[in-house]
């Protein structure tokens, strides 16, 4: 069965970084385009980005584009999203997806202003 971990959320203030990893277990990474998404309670679940199996191709949503990278680790089965210049509006809490599969069970981030 596979399994997504997630870590890495926390708190911070307008302006600073953050850097999410998600660990899969369970499956074979490497064969796995990966996403993020986020939630904030009473809303719908928000694509936040994407990236292809070996890497080469990133997809943003345009909340996040220019300040937010997604990058992955094969060797680690391990994919990350970097964060900066965080805003209030980006506090949720973020998922990591298998695209079209499982998901992880969730990071809280809390942006202070």
């Amino acid at each position: 069965q596979v399994q997504l971990v997630e870590s890495g959320g926390g708190l911070v203030q307008a302006g600073g970084s953050l850097r999410l990893s998600c660990v899969v277990s369970g499956g074979t990474f490497s064969m796995y385009r990966m996403r993020w998404y986020r939630q904030v309670p009473g809303k719908e679940r928000e694509f936040v980005a994407a990236i292809s199996r070996s890497g080469n191709l990133r997809d943003y949503s345009a909340s996040v584009k220019g300040r937010f990278t997604i990058a992955r680790d094969n060797a680690k089965n391990t994919v990350y999203l970097e964060m900066d210049s965080l805003k209030p509006e980006d506090t949720a809490i973020y998922y990591c997806n298998i695209d079209g599969g499982s998901w992880g069970q969730g990071t809280q981030v809390t942006i202070s202003s």
